[in-house]
């Protein structure tokens, strides 16, 4: 076959595609177990951020030891608001339980009616987890909760930590989501992150009261506990942030978890 044909110019881009996809495909096999590594090592370095126990420059071992030694993972039925860890028949290999899949599954999720669904995440999964702090003498210190919900282009990943009384947000993080940087991308800002710090979740009746504002918070308003500085031109990622809070911390969120905790307290 001549070199000049276009059989012959067809045989060599098909060859190299076929050692391309086997290099490719290779390289996806061989790299799976550090991506797997990588993406869990990510997973406890937000939690633990979400908690203000992320120091600059820890590295992902020092991280490692600190999630193994100061954090308790459980599962918690958003429905009832029973811990269901243990349950052998629901989770014989708990740690395996993957939260995002299991929102996508019509066996292991609900439908979110419209008119709640103030998240627009469309589905919510039955059992969520919840991640329990310790803090350096074994005494639990903070709740950290999974969160997520709509912004102007993406939805936002990301943990919400409260205090052991169940209302005073001890930090706020955003892992994953794409929204505009410089604008709605500012949830990823420290100096906008540190405002959550100290401000109440809830109001009377255990209400979901957080919200953000337009504009900056007022510090004399009577509002002002419950309430966080806007992100310039971002409106719409801000109304995403105070929705998806509002629906997190609500009855078809964790509430019932903490309404149970609150009980467990007063009792």
């Amino acid at each position: 076959m001549s070199r000049d044909s276009i059989g012959f110019t067809f045989l060599v881009s098909a060859a190299l595609c076929v050692v391309c996809s086997i290099l490719v495909s290779g390289a996806a096999v061989g790299l799976r177990d550090r991506q797997d590594r990588n993406k869990e090592d990510e997973r406890k370095k937000n939690i633990l951020s979400a908690a203000g126990l992320v120091e600059p420059g820890d590295d992902s071992t020092k991280l490692s030891e600190l999630y193994d030694s100061r954090v308790t993972a459980i599962i918690v039925d958003l429905n009832t608001g029973k811990v269901v860890t243990d349950d052998k028949d629901l989770f014989p290999n708990p740690q395996q339980y993957d939260q995002k899949t299991a929102a996508d599954n019509p066996k292991m999720s609900m439908e979110i009616p419209s008119a709640e669904d103030i998240a627009g995440i469309k589905r919510r999964e039955n059992y969520s987890w919840v991640y329990l702090i310790s803090d350096e003498s074994g005494k639990l210190s903070q709740y950290v909760l999974p969160i997520r919900g709509k912004g102007l282009w993406s939805t936002l990943w990301g943990f919400l930590a409260l205090d052991t009384n169940l209302n005073t947000i001890a930090g706020l993080t955003f892992y994953q989501h794409g929204e505009t940087p410089g604008l709605g991308g500012e949830v990823d800002n420290p100096k906008w992150k540190a405002l959550w710090k100290g401000k109440e979740a809830y109001g009377k009746d255990f209400k979901p009261e957080i919200e953000v504002i337009k504009g900056n918070v007022v510090p004399d308003s009577k509002n002002a506990i419950h309430e966080v500085d806007g992100l310039s031109g971002a409106t719409i990622t801000s109304r995403g942030v105070t929705h998806l809070l509002d629906f997190w911390l609500g009855n078809l969120g964790f509430k019932p978890y903490l309404e149970s905790l609150r009980e467990k307290g007063e009792k």
